[in-house]
């Protein structure tokens, strides 16, 4: 199965709610969603990078609230819809900012620099990370406040946000610090330079 077929299996598996088809058409036949990369540089940076990096994500926060002691110690009851919502969707914002091209890289073995493809990034919207996925979501589905404030804070202390505003945000709603924590697994573990 694609990366594409599990997405769209797992989206309609546990997403339901009012807007959520059309959000789907909207990523399947509207944008690169599917068919571009999660960053320039670093984790995901091929095409289809992103829909890889957002199941990770998704399997990362599964794994995670599924703990016992992470259920006993922060209360989190993120049910099926809130979890695939969040982890899904969380990195919309990536969506119609990278471009394609090259840059010159030496090749060690021969001294020769040689063309070598890569992306740039160009955000045609510069909303923010976090806010704009939860402001492309509100465009076709109602969010709850918690899978609103974890996709707008995802990134955790790793943003460059007021850190007292993170750890506010992390503390005050649970989904948030688990889908940080679950976005951190897959960047730095699942797709980190070590696994390339």
């Amino acid at each position: 199965m694609s990366c594409k077929e599990e997405f769209i299996e797992i989206y309609r598996e546990n997403i339901h709610r009012e807007g959520a088809e059309a959000l789907l058409d909207y990523l399947e036949n509207k944008s690169d969603f599917f068919s571009c990369p999660a960053s320039a540089r670093y984790h995901g940076a091929y095409a289809g990078g992103l829909c890889e990096h957002s199941l990770n994500v998704y399997h990362c926060l599964v794994d995670y609230l599924a703990r016992e002691r992470v259920q006993e110690l922060y209360g989190i009851e993120a049910d099926a819809e809130s979890a695939a919502i969040a982890a899904l969707l969380h990195d919309l914002c990536k969506i119609g900012c990278y471009k394609a091209g090259t840059r010159n890289v030496k090749n060690e073995a021969t001294g020769q620099w040689e063309k070598v493809p890569t992306f740039f990034f160009d955000d045609p919207l510069p909303y923010g990370h976090g806010e704009k996925s939860v402001y492309i979501i509100s465009g076709f589905m109602k969010l709850k406040r918690e899978e609103a404030m974890a996709i707008r804070w995802h990134m955790g202390f790793s943003g460059s946000e007021d850190s007292r505003m993170v750890g506010q945000a992390l503390e005050k709603y649970p989904l948030a610090f688990a889908l940080s924590v679950a976005d951190m697994e897959a960047t730095y573990f699942l797709e980190g330079e070590r696994n390339t």
